[in-house]
C-alpha cells in the first residue's frame, strides 16, 4: 500500500459523497469518499490526512495527459525496477516520497521504463483512500 501525508485543501459534498482535494508536497490529489464533513471529523480543511492507494492501482505513463480523465497525475522518477515474466514492480520517487507500482512487464517494455527514467504515476480518484 502506498501512503503519503497531506493536508485537506478543499471539500465538495453532495449527498453522502465528498470530493476531497489534498495537497501532498505541492501537488493536489483528489479522492472521492463516502463521508461528509458532517459525518466524520477528519474531513475538514487544514486537517492532516494519510493518502493511500494500492500498488496495483497505479497506472504508468511517460508524460502528463491533459486529454485524459485521470485527475491524479504524479511526476515521478523510476528508482528501481524488479522485472518478472508477467508483472513488474517499479519503485518511484515523488519529491522524496517512495511509491510503488505493479504493472505488466509488457507495459514496462512498451513504455521503455527503466531506472533513472522520468514518468508519471496516475491513480483514479475513486482508488485513493483517506485516513486520519
Amino acid at each position: 500500500m502506498n501512503v503519503l501525508s497531506g493536508i485537506v485543501k478543499e471539500i465538495q459534498s453532495q449527498g453522502n459523497l465528498s470530493l476531497v482535494k489534498v495537497t501532498v508536497t505541492d501537488l493536489d490529489l483528489t479522492s472521492i469518499v463516502i463521508e461528509t464533513p458532517e459525518s466524520t471529523d477528519y474531513l475538514q480543511v487544514g486537517t492532516s490526512v494519510k493518502v493511500m492507494f494500492k500498488e496495483t492501482e497505479v497506472i504508468m505513463s511517460k508524460e502528463m495527459g491533459p486529454g485524459i480523465s485521470l485527475q491524479n497525475q504524479i511526476p515521478v522518477l523510476v528508482t528501481e525496477l524488479r522485472e518478472g515474466i508477467l508483472l513488474s514492480e517499479l519503485t518511484l520517487d515523488f519529491n522524496g516520497n517512495s511509491l510503488r507500482s505493479i504493472i505488466t512487464s509488457r507495459a514496462v517494455h512498451q513504455l521503455a521504463l527503466r531506472e533513472g527514467v522520468k514518468a508519471v504515476a496516475m491513480i483514479k480518484t475513486n482508488e485513493v483512500m483517506l485516513a486520519r
